[in-house]
Protein backbone atom coordinates (compact mmCIF):
# COMPACT_ATOMS: atom_id res chain seq x y z
CA UNK A 1 0.00 0.00 0.00
CA UNK A 2 1.50 3.32 -1.04
CA UNK A 3 0.83 6.55 0.78
CA UNK A 4 -1.21 8.99 -1.34
CA UNK A 5 0.52 12.17 -2.40
CA UNK A 6 -0.60 15.48 -0.96
CA UNK A 7 -2.79 16.16 -3.99
CA UNK A 8 -3.65 12.60 -4.96
CA UNK A 9 -6.09 12.53 -7.89
CA UNK A 10 -8.66 10.24 -6.32
CA UNK A 11 -12.29 10.29 -7.31
CA UNK A 12 -13.90 13.52 -6.00
CA UNK A 13 -16.16 11.56 -3.61
CA UNK A 14 -13.30 9.42 -2.30
CA UNK A 15 -12.85 10.14 1.41
CA UNK A 16 -9.11 9.45 1.22
CA UNK A 17 -7.82 12.69 -0.26
CA UNK A 18 -4.39 14.08 0.52
CA UNK A 19 -1.97 12.70 3.08
CA UNK A 20 -2.97 10.41 5.88
CA UNK A 21 -4.08 12.31 9.00
CA UNK A 22 -2.32 10.18 11.58
CA UNK A 23 -3.66 12.17 14.52
CA UNK A 24 -7.21 11.37 13.47
CA UNK A 25 -6.33 7.80 12.51
CA UNK A 26 -4.67 6.98 15.83
CA UNK A 27 -7.56 8.58 17.70
CA UNK A 28 -9.94 6.29 15.82
CA UNK A 29 -7.74 3.22 16.29
CA UNK A 30 -5.21 3.70 19.14
CA UNK A 31 -3.16 0.52 18.41
CA UNK A 32 -1.88 2.23 15.25
CA UNK A 33 0.03 4.78 17.36
CA UNK A 34 2.81 2.31 18.11
CA UNK A 35 3.59 2.05 14.39
CA UNK A 36 3.62 5.76 13.52
CA UNK A 37 7.08 7.28 13.13
CA UNK A 38 8.64 10.29 11.36
CA UNK A 39 9.89 9.26 7.94
CA UNK A 40 13.02 10.48 6.17
CA UNK A 41 11.29 13.76 5.37
CA UNK A 42 10.25 14.38 8.95
CA UNK A 43 6.59 13.57 8.24
CA UNK A 44 4.55 11.09 10.24
CA UNK A 45 4.13 7.76 8.47
CA UNK A 46 4.27 4.02 8.97
CA UNK A 47 6.69 1.43 7.67
CA UNK A 48 4.86 0.09 4.64
CA UNK A 49 7.14 -2.96 4.64
CA UNK A 50 5.74 -3.96 8.03
CA UNK A 51 2.67 -6.21 7.57
CA UNK A 52 1.34 -5.37 11.02
CA UNK A 53 1.65 -1.64 10.37
CA UNK A 54 -0.28 -1.96 7.13
CA UNK A 55 -2.96 -4.03 8.86
CA UNK A 56 -3.35 -1.44 11.62
CA UNK A 57 -3.48 1.40 9.10
CA UNK A 58 -6.28 -0.35 7.21
CA UNK A 59 -8.17 -0.92 10.42
CA UNK A 60 -7.83 2.75 11.29
CA UNK A 61 -8.95 3.91 7.84
CA UNK A 62 -12.02 1.70 7.89
CA UNK A 63 -12.89 2.73 11.44
CA UNK A 64 -12.36 6.47 10.92
CA UNK A 65 -14.09 6.87 7.57
CA UNK A 66 -16.71 4.09 7.59
CA UNK A 67 -17.10 3.16 11.28
CA UNK A 68 -16.24 -0.44 10.44
CA UNK A 69 -14.52 -3.09 12.52
CA UNK A 70 -12.13 -5.02 10.30
CA UNK A 71 -9.67 -7.84 10.88
CA UNK A 72 -7.85 -9.65 8.10
CA UNK A 73 -7.10 -13.34 8.45
CA UNK A 74 -3.37 -14.08 8.42
CA UNK A 75 -1.84 -14.64 5.01
CA UNK A 76 -4.57 -12.99 2.96
CA UNK A 77 -4.29 -10.05 0.59
CA UNK A 78 -4.14 -6.66 2.30
CA UNK A 79 -6.17 -4.24 0.18
CA UNK A 80 -5.17 -0.60 -0.42
CA UNK A 81 -8.37 0.98 0.89
CA UNK A 82 -8.24 4.32 -1.02
CA UNK A 83 -7.86 2.62 -4.40
CA UNK A 84 -10.63 0.13 -3.65
CA UNK A 85 -12.92 3.03 -2.81
CA UNK A 86 -12.23 4.60 -6.21
CA UNK A 87 -13.64 1.56 -8.01
CA UNK A 88 -16.85 1.79 -5.95
CA UNK A 89 -17.30 5.50 -6.70
CA UNK A 90 -16.57 5.07 -10.40
CA UNK A 91 -19.08 2.21 -10.54
CA UNK A 92 -21.65 4.49 -8.88
CA UNK A 93 -21.06 7.05 -11.63
CA UNK A 94 -21.58 4.37 -14.27
CA UNK A 95 -24.92 3.33 -12.75
CA UNK A 96 -25.95 6.98 -12.49
CA UNK A 97 -25.72 7.33 -16.29
CA UNK A 98 -28.71 4.98 -16.51
CA UNK A 99 -30.59 6.82 -13.77
CA UNK A 100 -30.79 10.41 -14.96
CA UNK A 101 -27.43 11.26 -13.43
CA UNK A 102 -28.55 10.26 -9.93
CA UNK A 103 -26.62 7.54 -8.10
CA UNK A 104 -29.11 4.74 -7.41
CA UNK A 105 -29.35 3.31 -3.90
CA UNK A 106 -31.69 0.35 -4.38
CA UNK A 107 -28.98 -1.72 -6.00
CA UNK A 108 -27.75 -5.32 -5.87
CA UNK A 109 -24.08 -5.88 -6.71
CA UNK A 110 -22.09 -9.11 -6.99
CA UNK A 111 -18.39 -9.08 -6.07
CA UNK A 112 -16.59 -11.90 -7.86
CA UNK A 113 -13.71 -13.02 -5.65
CA UNK A 114 -14.48 -10.93 -2.57
CA UNK A 115 -11.63 -12.60 -0.70
CA UNK A 116 -11.19 -12.75 3.03
CA UNK A 117 -10.96 -8.94 3.22
CA UNK A 118 -14.48 -8.33 1.80
CA UNK A 119 -13.37 -4.77 1.05
CA UNK A 120 -15.63 -3.85 -1.88
CA UNK A 121 -18.89 -4.90 -0.17
CA UNK A 122 -17.85 -3.08 3.00
CA UNK A 123 -17.12 0.21 1.25
CA UNK A 124 -20.00 -0.05 -1.23
CA UNK A 125 -22.55 -0.71 1.48
CA UNK A 126 -21.14 2.03 3.73
CA UNK A 127 -21.10 4.65 0.97
CA UNK A 128 -24.30 3.91 -0.93
CA UNK A 129 -26.30 1.35 1.02
CA UNK A 130 -25.98 -1.15 -1.82
CA UNK A 131 -26.67 -4.83 -1.15
CA UNK A 132 -23.78 -7.13 -1.97
CA UNK A 133 -23.33 -10.79 -2.72
CA UNK A 134 -19.65 -11.69 -2.40
CA UNK A 135 -18.28 -14.90 -3.86
CA UNK A 136 -15.01 -16.79 -3.41
CA UNK A 137 -13.74 -20.26 -4.24
CA UNK A 138 -12.27 -21.06 -0.81
CA UNK A 139 -14.24 -21.86 2.31
CA UNK A 140 -11.53 -20.20 4.43
CA UNK A 141 -11.98 -16.84 2.66
CA UNK A 142 -15.76 -16.99 3.03
CA UNK A 143 -15.42 -17.85 6.72
CA UNK A 144 -13.04 -14.94 7.30
CA UNK A 145 -15.26 -12.50 5.38
CA UNK A 146 -18.32 -13.69 7.31
CA UNK A 147 -16.48 -12.94 10.56
CA UNK A 148 -15.95 -9.35 9.42
CA UNK A 149 -19.62 -9.00 8.50
CA UNK A 150 -20.71 -10.50 11.83
CA UNK A 151 -18.49 -8.09 13.78
CA UNK A 152 -20.36 -5.08 12.36
CA UNK A 153 -23.99 -4.79 13.54
CA UNK A 154 -26.45 -4.44 10.68
CA UNK A 155 -24.12 -5.62 7.91
CA UNK A 156 -25.74 -9.04 7.65
CA UNK A 157 -28.76 -7.38 6.07
CA UNK A 158 -26.60 -5.81 3.38
CA UNK A 159 -23.83 -8.34 2.68
CA UNK A 160 -24.18 -12.05 2.02
CA UNK A 161 -21.37 -14.39 1.04
CA UNK A 162 -21.36 -17.49 -1.13
CA UNK A 163 -18.72 -20.05 -1.88
CA UNK A 164 -18.17 -20.81 -5.54
CA UNK A 165 -18.04 -24.61 -5.42
CA UNK A 166 -17.29 -24.90 -9.13
CA UNK A 167 -13.73 -23.51 -9.42
CA UNK A 168 -13.92 -23.65 -13.20
CA UNK A 169 -16.99 -21.37 -13.24
CA UNK A 170 -17.46 -17.70 -12.41
CA UNK A 171 -21.21 -17.04 -12.49
CA UNK A 172 -22.83 -20.47 -12.62
CA UNK A 173 -23.68 -21.72 -9.15
CA UNK A 174 -23.49 -18.35 -7.40
CA UNK A 175 -26.09 -16.41 -9.38
CA UNK A 176 -29.23 -18.11 -8.16
CA UNK A 177 -32.43 -18.62 -10.10
CA UNK A 178 -34.58 -15.49 -10.45
CA UNK A 179 -31.87 -13.23 -8.98
CA UNK A 180 -31.15 -9.92 -10.68
CA UNK A 181 -28.11 -7.67 -10.24
CA UNK A 182 -27.51 -4.11 -11.36
CA UNK A 183 -23.75 -4.66 -11.47
CA UNK A 184 -20.90 -7.11 -11.05
CA UNK A 185 -17.43 -6.01 -10.00
CA UNK A 186 -14.22 -7.99 -9.92
CA UNK A 187 -10.55 -7.58 -9.05
CA UNK A 188 -9.18 -10.59 -10.96
CA UNK A 189 -5.94 -12.41 -10.19
CA UNK A 190 -3.26 -10.37 -11.91
CA UNK A 191 -0.46 -12.86 -12.49
CA UNK A 192 -0.41 -15.84 -14.84
CA UNK A 193 1.65 -18.17 -12.63
CA UNK A 194 3.24 -18.55 -9.21
CA UNK A 195 6.60 -17.59 -10.74
CA UNK A 196 5.10 -14.45 -12.26
CA UNK A 197 3.58 -13.53 -8.89
CA UNK A 198 6.90 -14.05 -7.09
CA UNK A 199 8.69 -11.83 -9.61
CA UNK A 200 6.06 -9.15 -9.16
CA UNK A 201 6.49 -9.31 -5.41
CA UNK A 202 10.22 -8.80 -5.73
CA UNK A 203 9.63 -5.78 -7.98
CA UNK A 204 7.52 -4.26 -5.21
CA UNK A 205 10.30 -4.94 -2.73
CA UNK A 206 12.86 -3.26 -4.99
CA UNK A 207 10.58 -0.28 -5.61
CA UNK A 208 10.34 0.21 -1.85
CA UNK A 209 14.13 0.06 -1.59
CA UNK A 210 14.01 -2.99 0.69
CA UNK A 211 16.10 -6.12 1.05
CA UNK A 212 15.05 -9.20 -0.89
CA UNK A 213 14.36 -11.02 2.39
CA UNK A 214 11.79 -8.45 3.50
CA UNK A 215 8.38 -10.07 4.17
CA UNK A 216 5.60 -8.95 1.84
CA UNK A 217 3.34 -6.35 3.39
CA UNK A 218 0.37 -7.13 1.18
CA UNK A 219 0.26 -10.91 1.58
CA UNK A 220 -2.11 -12.91 -0.54
CA UNK A 221 -3.20 -16.48 -1.16
CA UNK A 222 -2.33 -17.94 -4.55
CA UNK A 223 -5.88 -17.61 -5.90
CA UNK A 224 -5.82 -13.91 -4.98
CA UNK A 225 -2.55 -13.27 -6.82
CA UNK A 226 -2.47 -15.57 -9.82
CA UNK A 227 -4.43 -17.97 -12.01
CA UNK A 228 -3.62 -19.87 -15.17
CA UNK A 229 -3.45 -17.25 -17.91
CA UNK A 230 -3.63 -14.27 -15.56
CA UNK A 231 -6.14 -11.45 -15.77
CA UNK A 232 -6.45 -11.68 -19.56
CA UNK A 233 -7.77 -15.24 -19.40
CA UNK A 234 -9.87 -14.61 -16.28
CA UNK A 235 -11.65 -11.55 -17.68
CA UNK A 236 -12.01 -13.34 -21.00
CA UNK A 237 -13.81 -16.16 -19.19
CA UNK A 238 -16.03 -13.61 -17.44
CA UNK A 239 -16.95 -12.19 -20.81
CA UNK A 240 -17.67 -15.61 -22.32
CA UNK A 241 -19.89 -16.61 -19.38
CA UNK A 242 -21.66 -13.25 -19.19
CA UNK A 243 -23.70 -13.96 -22.31
CA UNK A 244 -25.75 -16.55 -20.41
CA UNK A 245 -26.57 -13.94 -17.75
CA UNK A 246 -27.16 -11.03 -20.12
CA UNK A 247 -30.74 -10.44 -18.96
CA UNK A 248 -30.02 -10.95 -15.25
CA UNK A 249 -27.03 -8.62 -14.79
CA UNK A 250 -27.09 -5.07 -16.12
CA UNK A 251 -23.43 -4.11 -16.03
CA UNK A 252 -20.51 -6.53 -15.89
CA UNK A 253 -17.25 -4.88 -14.80
CA UNK A 254 -13.70 -5.93 -13.99
CA UNK A 255 -10.45 -4.20 -13.21
CA UNK A 256 -7.85 -4.56 -15.97
CA UNK A 257 -4.35 -3.82 -14.70
CA UNK A 258 -2.55 -4.34 -17.98
CA UNK A 259 -3.74 -1.83 -20.55
CA UNK A 260 -2.40 -3.99 -23.36
CA UNK A 261 -5.11 -6.56 -22.56
CA UNK A 262 -7.92 -4.18 -23.48
CA UNK A 263 -7.93 -4.57 -27.32
CA UNK A 264 -8.41 -8.35 -27.14
CA UNK A 265 -11.17 -7.98 -24.53
CA UNK A 266 -12.93 -5.36 -26.66
CA UNK A 267 -12.71 -7.62 -29.70
CA UNK A 268 -14.19 -10.51 -27.74
CA UNK A 269 -17.11 -8.34 -26.58
CA UNK A 270 -17.72 -7.10 -30.11
CA UNK A 271 -17.83 -10.67 -31.39
CA UNK A 272 -20.41 -11.49 -28.69
CA UNK A 273 -22.57 -8.48 -29.67
CA UNK A 274 -22.31 -6.60 -26.39
CA UNK A 275 -24.60 -3.58 -26.64
CA UNK A 276 -22.11 -1.22 -25.04
CA UNK A 277 -18.53 -1.38 -23.78
CA UNK A 278 -16.85 1.30 -21.69
CA UNK A 279 -13.34 1.73 -20.32
CA UNK A 280 -13.45 3.71 -17.07
CA UNK A 281 -10.07 5.25 -16.27
CA UNK A 282 -9.03 5.84 -12.66
CA UNK A 283 -5.87 7.26 -11.08
CA UNK A 284 -4.49 6.81 -7.57
CA UNK A 285 -1.40 8.95 -7.04
CA UNK A 286 1.22 7.78 -9.53
CA UNK A 287 -0.73 4.61 -10.35
CA UNK A 288 -3.10 4.47 -13.30
CA UNK A 289 -5.89 1.91 -13.22
CA UNK A 290 -9.09 1.20 -15.06
CA UNK A 291 -12.01 -1.14 -15.32
CA UNK A 292 -13.81 -2.48 -18.34
CA UNK A 293 -17.61 -2.44 -18.27
CA UNK A 294 -20.01 -4.10 -20.67
CA UNK A 295 -23.73 -4.66 -20.98
CA UNK A 296 -26.03 -6.50 -23.34
CA UNK A 297 -29.01 -4.28 -22.53
CA UNK A 298 -30.09 -1.06 -24.28
CA UNK A 299 -30.37 2.17 -22.25
CA UNK A 300 -34.15 1.98 -21.80
CA UNK A 301 -33.95 -1.51 -20.31
CA UNK A 302 -31.09 -0.50 -18.04
CA UNK A 303 -33.00 2.50 -16.75
CA UNK A 304 -36.07 0.37 -16.06
CA UNK A 305 -34.02 -2.06 -14.01
CA UNK A 306 -33.01 0.81 -11.72
CA UNK A 307 -36.67 1.75 -11.07
CA UNK A 308 -37.75 -1.41 -9.32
Amino acid sequence: MNKPAATSPFHPRNRHQGRYDFAALTAAHPPLADKVRPNGYGELSVDFADPQAVMLLNQALLKLFYNLNWQLAEGYLTPPVPGRADYIHALADLLATDNGGVIPRDVDVMDIGCGANCIYPLIGHAEYGWRFTGTDITAEAITAANQIVASNPGLQRGIRLRRQKQPEAIFAGVVHKNERYQAVLCNPPFHASAEDAAAGSQRKVRNLGLKKSTPLNFGGQHNELWCDGGERKFVGQMIAESVAFADRIVWFTSLVSRKENLPALRDQLRDLDAYEVRIIEMAQGQKQSRFIAWTFLPPASRAQRLKR
